[in-house]
């Protein structure tokens, strides 16, 4: 009709009456002001107030980061890398940082896992280094070290730690079986069909059934799990690795400590001859960690888990602040969060 455009131009022209900005002023005709204004960017002045609070509160947290007092009661003492930034490393130094973290139970008997600190690199040098500046009294007192299969972090705790039981972290023994029982798989598909698995492939229609604990299947996945053995009889590789993995994982569930290493003595010597040959590079891999393997019964279920935990408070806050740039600022930072940082006032 006629009248509806000019209607349509006074509206348009009509302002947002009684809508105020966050200066207390009046917004014009056109809703545009009104969207920058409430856009998610921070003004000069916010930066600004950031920036100053920030300086005003680094010098504390310095000074209680330098507090050597925060290393005292230290016995349980995990380690683990993460990665704290994904730019070119020329600009931001080393993309991974190692971090130790304190898991010593209270005189309750409870544990509460606090971030000790983080030092650029993943090396045995890097966590080695850490460990000889906190001073003999420190590493005489750390009775229990634990840490995920890596040969550098061992030799770290060879060397700095010598009283202390080194115990190979429960949840990374377990992904070892379940990696093996996926690159089984993989290279089974690839030589029955020479591609990678496809929605109908009998192998890839099972993957995530073989990664679960075989007590937790429920009667479809058994079905399925049997009608994809049955396919081919190239297969059976593939079910005697998660069997295998299966066996590995049942060494943590055991009903007391003496029969779970009685079963993980088992798989360390049996593992290394299976014909499988990804099963028998797992066996000879527990074969060189033994020591450490074996001591997880032998330390009431030491693991790496408190360490894990504080890893995700830390990529938790630096997702929440979109990373950072300075290492300084973000060691100070994830320390704070991490309860790693103890007031005087609260001495």
């Amino acid at each position: 009709m006629p009248g509806q455009g000019v209607h349509r131009a006074a509206r348009r022209r009509r302002p947002a009456a009684g809508v105020v900005d966050g200066a207390g002023v009046l917004v014009g005709d056109s809703p545009a002001p009104l969207r920058a204004r409430l856009g998610p960017r921070p003004g000069p002045s916010a930066r600004h107030v950031v920036r100053t609070l920030w300086r005003s509160i680094e010098p504390l947290l310095q000074d209680m980061a330098d507090d050597p007092d925060r290393f005292d009661n230290v016995t349980s003492l995990g380690v683990d890398e993460h990665i704290w930034h994904h730019v070119d490393e020329r600009r931001r130094g080393p993309k991974a940082l190692t971090g130790m973290v304190d898991f010593s139970p209270d005189q309750a008997g409870r544990t509460r896992a606090r971030l000790l600190d983080l030092v650029p690199g993943r090396s045995g040098k890097a966590y080695a280094d850490w460990l000889a500046a906190r001073g003999d009294g420190f590493r005489r007192r750390v009775a229990v070290a634990t840490l995920d299969p890596f040969h550098g972090y061992k030799n770290a705790i060879d060397d700095q730690l010598a009283d202390a039981v080194s115990v190979l972290d429960a949840f990374h023994v377990v992904k070892l079986g379940s990696q093996v029982v996926d690159e089984v798989r993989r290279r089974v598909q690839q030589s029955i069909h020479g591609h990678r698995g496809r929605r109908d492939d009998p192998l890839y229609k099972i993957r995530n059934v073989l990664r679960c604990a075989e007590e937790r299947l429920t009667e479809r996945q058994q079905a399925r799990l049997a009608a994809a053995m049955d396919a081919d009889t190239a297969h059976l590789e593939v079910f005697v690795a998660w069997q295998c993995a299966q066996q590995l994982r049942r060494v943590y569930h055991q009903p007391d400590p003496a029969a779970g290493r009685r079963l993980a003595e088992n798989i360390v010597t049996t593992f290394a001859s299976c014909p499988i040959p990804e099963v028998a590079r797992l066996g000879r891999t527990l074969k060189k960690w033994r020591r450490e393997f074996l001591a997880y019964f032998d330390t009431a279920g030491a693991s790496n888990g408190g360490t894990e935990a504080v890893n995700g408070l830390i990529e938790l806050h630096r997702r929440v602040a979109r990373g950072f740039r300075n290492r300084e600022n973000y060691r100070l930072r994830m320390l704070l969060i991490g309860g790693g940082l103890v007031s005087p006032h609260l001495k």
